[in-house]
Order: C-alpha cells, then sequence, then structure tokens
C-alpha cells in the first residue's frame, strides 16, 4: 500500500506518514484476530506498517492520529506512533480568559518530544533552547529567570528534566524473545512432535532453546539494570533555581525547564542538565564524555549586543561556555557580583548524557548479510518443506489413507527446517565469547563478533592507543637575540634554571590541586613537573583569594621570587590552539602575560624581530621525528592596555616525547601481512600523525605520502583544493634498500602512495568536492585535527564504500566513531565507552588481530553448522519422503539416535575448535547465498539422494520375504503417528502387532545410510586451517566422532571430501574460473581501484583545482574514461 504523495517531513532519522484510524476498518482487523485466533495480530506485531496499513487510511500530518515512520537507510524499517494530546489547561490558571489553543499535539521519537508547530504544519523537537538566540537575549531574556507561569508551560510542553531509563520487565523481554518469527516455527514443530509422540528430542530442544533465551533474557536484563543505575543518581539532584516570581529557591532538578536560571554552589556536584554559563566560572571534571578526567575551564558567554547566534559568535569555541549534562563541578569561581549562575539550555534526552544513553537504547543497525541470507535460507528451506506437504497429501490420498495425512505432511513439512538451528549458532557466539573473556575483551554485544571475521579496514586513535597515553618532556630550546641555544636536556637530571621560560613553564596552564592532588591537562601536569615547582593553595597578600599561586619547590633552581600568582586565565581553545595566562610575582607590581600553544600560531603574536631566522627549519626537524612542539612567549603588561595578546617576545620551544607503544607496529605489519587496511585518525597535528604512521609502519618507508589542503569559498573565489608532495618522501625511498624478506604486500601499498588531510580539509572535500571523496578515502591514511563527529562521518563514509570497519580508540572523543563502526573496541573503561561493543582491558592495540581472529573462527563456525544442519534436515527430508512412498516411517528411536546422539553433540561441539593463530591474507566468505555454498549444499544433497534412492530401489528389487525383522532389531521404533495409532487400537506392543509403516527392510537400509552420511558431513564441514585450529585440537569433538568413525563407509567419505576439499574449497580453482568468467568484485573501493590505476593523472601533484560555480558542483576529472 502506497503513502499520501505530497511534501516529504523528517524527524531525526525517519520519514513520516499521516495516518486516521477508520472505525470500520479497525473492527474488520478486530474480527480478524478472532477468527486467526491471534494469528493475524501476531503478523501485524511483526510488521507495524501492515497494522496501520489495515487499520487507517492515509492523510495529512495535521488530522493524523496514527504517524508511521520509516528510516532513511538501507533497510527502511517501519514504527508506528500513536498522537497524543498535551493539555495546557491544567498548568496556566489564565489561559481560559484568551482566546488561544489549550491543547497541543504531539509525538515521542527514540526519546525525544516532537509536539505539532501550526505555523510551519510540521512537528517540532522540543526541550531545548533556540539556537538562534544571540548572546545578548540569553542575558536578557533569560538572566533574571522565568516566571512561575512559564515555567509551567514549558514543563508540559517539554517534560520532566530526567533521563528515566526504564527497567525492563523480565515478561517483556521474554515475549519479545519468544514471538521471534524462528521461535514461532520452533513452537509449532515441537507442538506437532510432541502430539505424535516424539517426546524425548523435543524435550532436548525445549530444554536448549530455554537456556539460549534464558541467558538473551539475562544479558538484556542485565543491560538494562546497569544503564538505569548509571543515570537514575543524576534524575533526583537537589539544585538552586532562580525565578522572577520567587527569587533564588530549592528544588528537584527533574523540575527544571529550558530557559531556567540554575546557580551553581561551591561544593563538588553531578550536573543534572546541560546549561550556558553567564555569570563566574568553573571547573569541570568531563570524563564522562570525554573518557579522560581532565578538568576543563568554562568561561561565561560574553555580553555582546550583535544580532549572531550565540554558536556562530562563539564559533568552534561555544563548547567552553557550556556545562554539559552528566559532568562533575570540581570548582566554582564568582566573579564578585553575585553567584556562579547558567541558563538551562537543554532537559532530559535532548542533553550531552541523554544523547549517549539514547544511542544505546537505539543503536544503528547493522548490514550483515550472514544473518539477512540465513533468513532468505530459511525460507527456500520453508518452501522445500511445503513442497514435501504437497507429495505427501498426494501420496496418502492416493493410497486413501486420509485420516494420517494431515498429520503426516505436516511431519514432513517439519523436518525440512532443523529446529536446533538458533540454539546451534548461539553456541558458536557464545564460545567466541568466552575465548574473548579469556583474553581480557569483554563484548555487550555478542552478534557483533561474527561481523569482526569480516572487518577490511581497521581506524585507529593515536594518543593513548598507538602510542604512550602522557607525554615525557625531551627538552627545551631557549631563544635569544633572535637565534635558538643550546638544548635543555630534561632527561639530565639539571633542575631548569630561573627565567622568563621557567615562569612561563611553570603558570602558563589551568592545573588545580584537588584533594592535595594536582590535577588537570597530562601536558601541563608534565610541562610543570619540569620546573620543580609546587602549587599551593594559600592566598598571598594583594592577591585575589581565587588565584593560584606557585612557588619553587625543594628541588628547583634558586629563584629571585616568592611566587607567582596566576591572575586571569584564557583557557586552551582547539579553534584558537593557544592558552594565555596574566601573572602577578608575588610582593611586586609587576604584571606579565605568558602563553603557549601551537608553534605556528604563537609566533604569530610576536614581534618578528624575536623569532628566530630558523624557526621553520628547526620545528620541522622534531615534528619530523614525531615529537610534540609547543611555543612559548611572554609580555610585560602596562597596566590600561586593552589589547594583551600582540608584541610578544619569542621565548622558545618546549619539545615533547610521545612514544610509540611497543605492540603498536607488530599489530600494524600483521594486519598489512592479512590484506587488512590501517588508517589513523586523530585529533593532534597532521605532521606528527604523518610521522608516526611512518614509524609504526602504517606508511611503509616506501610509500609517498600526499598532503591534501582544501580551503572554503572566499567571495568570489570557489572553494580550492592543493595537492603537495611530502618533501623527504622521494628521499627516503631513494635512500632505502627493500627487505627481500618473505612479506604479504596489502592491496594499498601495490598503489604506492597515501593521503593524510586534516579534518578542516575532509570537511571542505565532503561539502565542495563530494565526487573526489572516495578516491581519496580508497588511498587515505592519516586523517588528523579530526573532532569527534568528524570521526563519526569517516567511518560511515568508508562503510558507504562496503568496508566492514573496525574502530581502536581509548575512549576520548572517539564515542560516537566507537558506535558507528562494526566493531567499536574500546581500551578506556570510562562512562564513554559504555556504548562499545567490544571494550579490552590491557590498553594496546593487541586486542584487535585477537578480536579479527576470533571473528573469522566464529564465522566459519556459523557457516559450518548452518550447512551442516541444512544438510542434515535435507537428508532426513529425502529419507523420510522415500518411506512415505510406502506409506512407512522411521522409527522414534531411530531419530532421536540421529537428531540427539549425534546432530546435537555435533553441533554443540563443532565451534569448539579455536582460532588460527595467524591471520590469513584473506576473509572468509561472508554470504549464505553464494555458489560455493550453495553448490556445497545442492551437490552434497545430490550425492546423498543418489545413495538414497538407490539404496531404496536395490532392496525394493530384492525377493519378497514374509518373515518380520526380528523384534530385537525394531521394536523400539515403534509410538509415532499411524504407529502409535494402531498400537492404542490392538492395546499390544508385540513384535507381531507392530504395523509394517515402521518394520521393513527400506527403513533399515535407509537409516543406516542416513546416519552414516551425517556422520561423513560432520567431518568434511570441519575445516581448520586457515581461520580455524586443525580439527585434532578439539579434543570433546573428536571424542564424539571417534565413536561415529568406525562405522563410516570409505568411498561415501572420500567423494564428499573430494567434492568439499578439492573442488568446493579450492580457492584457487574459484580464483581461476572468476577469471574465465571476468568476474569482478562490486565493492565501490574495489572499483575506485581499478579506475584510478587506469588513471594516469592521478593523484593530481604540483597543482591546484578549483570547485565549480556552486558548493554542489560534482569535480569531473577531464582525463576520465569510465565506461
Amino acid at each position: 500500500m502506497g503513502h499520501q504523495a505530497g511534501k516529504k517531513n523528517y524527524i531525526l532519522n525517519y520519514e513520516i506518514f499521516g495516518y486516521k484510524t477508520q472505525g470500520c476498518r479497525k473492527a474488520m482487523c478486530i474480527a480478524g484476530y478472532i477468527f486467526s485466533c491471534g494469528a493475524l495480530l501476531l503478523l501485524f506485531y511483526w510488521k507495524p506498517a501492515w497494522d496501520v496499513w489495515a487499520n487507517c487510511i492515509p492523510c495529512n500530518l495535521q488530522e493524523a492520529d496514527v504517524i508511521l515512520l520509516r528510516t532513511t537507510d538501507e533497510f527502511q524499517k517501519y514504527t508506528r506512533k500513536k498522537v497524543t494530546w498535551i493539555d495546557f489547561e491544567s498548568g496556566c490558571s489564565k489561559w481560559h480568559l484568551c482566546h488561544l489553543v489549550l491543547q497541543v499535539r504531539s509525538i515521542q521519537v527514540q526519546k525525544i518530544r516532537y509536539i505539532w508547530d501550526l505555523s510551519v504544519k510540521q512537528f517540532q523537537k522540543v526541550g531545548s533552547l533556540d539556537d538562534s538566540n544571540s548572546c545578548y537575549n540569553i542575558h536578557h531574556k533569560f538572566g533574571t529567570g522565568l516566571t512561575r507561569e512559564e515555567q509551567n508551560i514549558r514543563r508540559l510542553v517539554c517534560g520532566p528534566n530526567a533521563i528515566e531509563v526504564e527497567i525492563r520487565p523480565i515478561w517483556k523481554l521474554l515475549f519479545k524473545e519468544i514471538l521471534n518469527p524462528f521461535y514461532v516455527f520452533q513452537t509449532f514443530t515441537l507442538t506437532l512432535w510432541l502430539c505424535q509422540g516424539y517426546i524425548e528430542y523435543s524435550v532436548a530442544i525445549i530444554i536448549l532453546s530455554v537456556i539460549s533465551i534464558g541467558l538473551t533474557v539475562y544479558d538484556l536484563r542485565q543491560q538494562s539494570v546497569k544503564l538505569h543505575d548509571l543515570v537514575e543518581e543524576h534524575n533526583k539532584v537537589q539544585v538552586t533555581a532562580c525565578t522572577k516570581d520567587e527569587g533564588y529557591k530549592k528544588l528537584e532538578s527533574r523540575y527544571l525547564v529550558p530557559g531556567d536560571i540554575l546557580v551553581l554552589e561551591g561544593k563538588k556536584h553531578s550536573l543534572p542538565c546541560d546549561a550556558i554559563l553567564i555569570d563566574g566560572g568553573c571547573i569541570v571534571d568531563e570524563g564522562m564524555l570525554t573518557g579522560e578526567s581532565i578538568p576543563v575551564t568554562k568561561t561565561p558567554l560574553p555580553h555582546t549586543e550583535n544580532t549572531k547566534s550565540w554558536k556562530t559568535h562563539s564559533a568552534e569555541d561555544y563548547r567552553r561556555h557550556v556545562l554539559f549534562c552528566g559532568t562533575e563541578v570540581i570548582q566554582t569561581k564568582p566573579t564578585g557580583k553575585g553567584p556562579v549562575r547558567a541558563v538551562v539550555l537543554q532537559t532530559g534526552f535532548n542533553t550531552a548524557k541523554g544523547d549517549l544513553v539514547r544511542s544505546i537504547l537505539y543503536p544503528k543497525p547493522m548490514n550483515f548479510k550472514l544473518y539477512r541470507d540465513a533468513f532468505k535460507f530459511i525460507i527456500i528451506l520453508t518452501l522445500i518443506g511445503v513442497l514435501g506437504l504437497i507429495y505427501t497429501v498426494c501420496v496418502y490420498v492416493q493410497h486413501k489413507v486420509v485420516a494420517e495425512t494431515v498429520a503426516m505432511a505436516l511431519l514432513l513439512f517439519t523436518v525440512s527446517v532443523p529446529p536446533a538451528i538458533p540454539a546451534a549458532l548461539t553456541t558458536g557466539i557464545v564460545y567466541a565469547q568466552k575465548r574473548l573473556k579469556n583474553k581480557k575483551i569483554f563484548c555487550i554485544s555478542p552478534q557483533r563478533i561474527n561481523i569482526c571475521g569480516q572487518i577490511n579496514l581497521v581506524c585507529f586513535d593515536k594518543t593513548g592507543t598507538l602510542t604512550e597515553d602522557g607525554l615525557d618532556l625531551w627538552g627545551l630550546i631557549p631563544s635569544e637575540g633572535s637565534c635558538f641555544q643550546n638544548v635543555h636536556s630534561f632527561a639530565s637530571g639539571t633542575p631548569l634554571p630561573w627565567g622568563l621560560l621557567c615562569g612561563a613553564m611553570a603558570s602558563c596552564h589551568s592545573l588545580i590541586v584537588l584533594d592535595e592532588k594536582i590535577q588537570g591537562d597530562p601536558l601541563d601536569r608534565k610541562m610543570f613537573e619540569g620546573t620543580c615547582w609546587v602549587i599551593t593553595a594559600h592566598s598571598k597578600a594583594g592577591v585575589p583569594d581565587t588565584s593560584v599561586i606557585v612557588k619553587p619547590g625543594p628541588n628547583a633552581r634558586n629563584a629571585p621570587v616568592d611566587g607567582i600568582a596566576i591572575l586571569h586565565q584564557f583557557p586552551f581553545s582547539s579553534g584558537l590552539q593557544r592558552m594565555s595566562v596574566i601573572t602577578q610575582q608575588i610582593g611586586k607590581d609587576q604584571y606579565d602575560l605568558y602563553m603557549k600553544g601551537a608553534p605556528e600560531m604563537v609566533t604569530s603574536f610576536c614581534r618578528p624581530e624575536t623569532v628566530p631566522t630558523d624557526f621553520i627549519k628547526e620545528l620541522k626537524v622534531y615534528t619530523t621525528q614525531g615529537f610534540r612542539v609547543i611555543a612559548l612567549a611572554h609580555k610585560a603588561l602596562n597596566m590600561g592596555e586593552d589589547e594583551v595578546e600582540n608584541e610578544l617576545t619569542f621565548l622558545g620551544l618546549l619539545i615533547m616525547e610521545n612514544r610509540l607503544k611497543a605492540e603498536s607496529k607488530p599489530v600494524l605489519e600483521e594486519l598489512s601481512a592479512a590484506r587488512i587496511r590501517s588508517v589513523m585518525i586523530t585529533g593532534d597535528n597532521l605532521q606528527t600523525a604523518v610521522t608516526v604512521a611512518k614509524n609504526s609502519e602504517m606508511i611503509s618507508k616506501t610509500s609517498k605520502v600526499i598532503l591534501i589542503e582544501a580551503s572554503e569559498p572566499e567571495g568570489p573565489t570557489p572553494a580550492s583544493i592543493t595537492w603537495q608532495l611530502v618533501e623527504d618522501s622521494k628521499q627516503n625511498a631513494a635512500g632505502i634498500t627493500v627487505s627481500t624478506t618473505e612479506r604479504t604486500v596489502p592491496e594499498r601499498e601495490s598503489n604506492n602512495y597515501h593521503f593524510a588531510l586534516n579534518g578542516k580539509s575532509y570537511q571542505v572535500i565532503v561539502k565542495h568536492f563530494k565526487s573526489l571523496l572516495p578516491k581519496i578515502l580508497v588511498n587515505g591514511t592519516v586523517f588528523a585535527r579530526m573532532s569527534p563527529g568528524q570521526k563519526s562521518s569517516l567511518v560511515e563514509e568508508f562503510q558507504k564504500l562496503n568496508y566492514y570497519v573496525g574502530m581502536c580508540g581509548d575512549g576520548a572523543n572517539d564515542c560516537g566513531a566507537l558506535k558507528m563502526a562494526h566493531a567499536g573496541i574500546s581500551l578506556s573503561e570510562q562512562e564513554a565507552s559504555v556504548a562499545s561493543p567490544f571494550t579490552s582491558q590491557i590498553p594496546n592495540v593487541e586486542c584487535v588481530p585477537e578480536l579479527i581472529r576470533e571473528g573469522r573462527a566464529a564465522l566459519v563456525a556459523s557457516f559450518a553448522v548452518f550447512k551442516y544442519l541444512t544438510l542434515y534436515g535435507l537428508t532426513q527430508f529425502i529419507g523420510t519422503a522415500l518411506l512415505y512412498w510406502q506409506l512407512q516411517i522411521f522409527g522414534n528411536y531411530q531419530y532421536l539416535m540421529q537428531d540427539v546422539v549425534i546432530t546435537l553433540l555435533v553441533c554443540l561441539t563443532m565451534s569448539l575448535t579455536q582460532a588460527y593463530p595467524k591471520l590469513a591474507p584473506y576473509r572468509p566468505p561472508g554470504q549464505l547465498i553464494s555458489p560455493p555454498l550453495l553448490l556445497s549444499v545442492i551437490l552434497h544433497t545430490g550425492i546423498t539422494a543418489i545413495m538414497l534412492v538407490c539404496g531404496f530401489l536395490f532392496v525394493k528389487q530384492q525377493p519378497k520375504k514374509d518373515k518380520r525383522i526380528q523384534t530385537s532389531v525394531s521394536c523400539s521404533n515403534h509410538s509415532l503417528s499411524s504407529v502409535s495409532t494402531i498400537l492404542n487400537r490392538t492395546g499390544t506392543a508385540n513384535a507381531a502387532d507392530v504395523p509394517s509403516s515402521v518394520l521393513s527392510y527400506e527403513d533399515t537400509t535407509l537409516w543406516p545410510l542416513a546416519t552414516i552420511n551425517c556422520i561423513i558431513l560432520a567431518f568434511v564441514f570441519s575445516k581448520g586451517k586457515p581461520f580455524r585450529k586443525p580439527v585434532y585440537t578439539n579434543c570433546e569433538y573428536n571424542c564424539i566422532n571417534m565413536v561415529y568413525i568406525l562405522i563410516m563407509l570409505l568411498v561415501t567419505f572420500c567423494v564428499s571430501f573430494f567434492v568439499e576439499d578439492v573442488v568446493l574449497q579450492n580457492r584457487h580453482l574459484w580464483l581461476l574460473i572468476k577469471k574465465c568468467f571476468r568476474f569482478r568484485s562490486h565493492s565501490q573501493y574495489r572499483k575506485w581501484q581499478r579506475k584510478l590505476e587506469k588513471d594516469p593523472t592521478w593523484p593530481p601533484l604540483k597543482r591546484k583545482d578549483f570547485a565549480e560555480n556552486s558548493k554542489n558542483e560534482i569535480y569531473i576529472n577531464p582525463n576520465d574514461a569510465f565506461s
């Protein structure tokens, strides 16, 4: 059924459609529920869109009482939402005197409330202040607080300021799991078998399914409880708010609304909402958001009278004015006019913490073909079962045995789809999860383990992931008289002599003393420790109480000063790339300004004559070696100066070392040998990132590095992009002899060049050069100065090129990318990584190849179990269908022997084989519906069918015997279907009374053949190398199969083994077939690689390309000859 045509409306990542409930349709549906015994209701539960289409008629959103939402991604999943009404009369005593609308329509999508806006005729999000407010509006409109009436209205519209996560009841989780389509089919199958007297195997499957469902429900319940406990304590915080009517008053944080004035008191407390600081300053621990417990200084929103949006005015640094929900206020700094105050910006799930919780509650669905193909495969097996049903009806009706037709037809229908499939697949994942846990890798999303087996690109954060977490002081290069002086090495242990450089290192930071410990940015801590000075909390005469005082410690060089008071800080900003402080020497009237930051930025504020002439050359010497370089500058201040950050004196360079972790280089080499791309995504300097990439062998010594710099359009000049070869790449290539040791060359190195760019250039390329993006990403290796949002965007762009992306980070600004990737691996146990599917307790990148190895082993095991169960079901199907031809059937204990003793034990132990220790240079197959697997199933089924049919016909051709089979052979095979019926009629169980439907030569012949075939397939599908260890290492599996192998038929084994291993699993044969039929991969990155290899003009060098007339113009290479 189609949707109503017209303008499309969107909410979050959903397209929305309006529907109106129609009484007659609803009555017909209720009648359908009753007559179908609930089957129609169950179908509508699986397909909510069908429910809406059946009960409602399309209409515009303004008249709708039901909203249908459809995701805009490739899955196009539907969700049904009921429109509710918000009544304003209860909260607005004066509104009944006005001719105003007292009700408003609303819907809630992923915990966010939307109300119907009559002016624009669409649903608008509520729960936050409008971003269009200027700095002036925020100070003057909200600076005095809201009236009680305004608060009541906003409380009704926005709802409570609470991040409420319901602990989902066990019965709800249980019903959701049980109502899965496969479990519904399994329930039908087991009910039928129990009715037919097949009790033992049915009970065994029920026990396994109950355990599987129980474990799943327990895991979901535990996650729900943990998430509830994580957020519940922040929902009932006592805060002080200010209103126009009542002034300052205490209230529970859940009653806060956007626009309220929040008063921050001196004690440590957690923030219950997002707020904009308007008066005073404070120091906040943002560990919940960033993963690092580093104090961050917040400054008030400036008083300006321009009409720009407050975010636009603050540009990239608007975050320094915002206090985020869930972060902890460590210290407040009143300005003297009154307490520290902030305007509530966002409440509830609109806040930063709410957004993190929502991302956990509503994760992005994974597009993994294994699970989609598995469903399609089961549909095919079901269709085969339908054919068997029709065949049974024809046979039994022809023989005029109508009484047994329905039971026998349904029995054959259920045989083709083994009910043990979900339990067996779950068991394999559980084994892999247990092995990962033993390696200190914990998983909260077990289904992603199989996806890890397909990973072919891994993104790494740099600091704390590839390199050591902290920085070490390497040296200090003083500048004097426009020349650099000798390096002061901190390794020598010689204390730093007093001087302006020592003063800058001792005071230019944002460190604080908390619980008698110095806390702050690791770089600031390390720099301050190098001076051997100390921070004291005791104020001195003539110094404000809020000032931080530093003084020489016992190990410091003698200094002619008692100490330095830090009077004012201009906090570090990534946008400004610097920080400054104003200081005063204790006991003196001399005021100084110290600045530190990025060398290029700091020197732009210095007098040119103080900057050494070889500054650029000296800087490159250290940055190309991977050092972190910080520039320091000073200025003596005069009273009354308006501008202080100008005409500074350049003091020198502080060199800090960020060492590569010992495990990083071997891991990257292992991934490279396995043809898995490695990409660096970091917030650090581009040149430093390139150097680390080279040192870690992410970029080989012989490869070229092309730096990309893109610029936004300026006036009439369109956006531009520049390509520049790193100068020393050619020299490195010329001076290095390529090693002749055996090493697999990764795909990306065959192109012998890598792109490196920063976040600003990436943003420009996404906006103005979209057609260039795939070309760049195919060989892009280093992405520096990337913001958290850009990291997530980059991961998503890689996924669009059909890469299976892994992301490894330490939790600092990596949360979005960790959630976006197919497999996010966090090296941090902070709250920020609670949404990451995998967490490693060992903080290095060795967990990445371990996870890929286990993922590959689990994926191969899943394929093996699925193929085995499919063929086992088809084998039973063929055997049962042959016996049906003459109204015969296998006995209960024959089924039980095959189902429990052989198949069930095989499936439970097949996945115990551990991962192969070395990563193969290719991935295991990721599609069930693929030529190798389909041919494997078809050919094995054909061989089995031929074997069973030949056995059946051979027995049929033998001379007829009057004697029955010995009682000791088959008397245990009764009690199924017609057998049980006849037994009940006769009232005896003697061999003479057992009907020929069980006691037959055909049964006795087909059962051993089918059983032996199952044993053979168990060995054939237990493939070891290259993704799993050899089958003989699986002791449990071998112990079980050694009992079975004694009865194997050598000829059948050889034929099956030859077909599977020599033909179907022969990688070289399939590559040859692909080559003969000129098959090429349809993955986007493969297409781009082939196109770029044929393009003689790529990569561009020593040229500058410009965008066309508009920003949406597509870049077209004139020399491209794409067919």
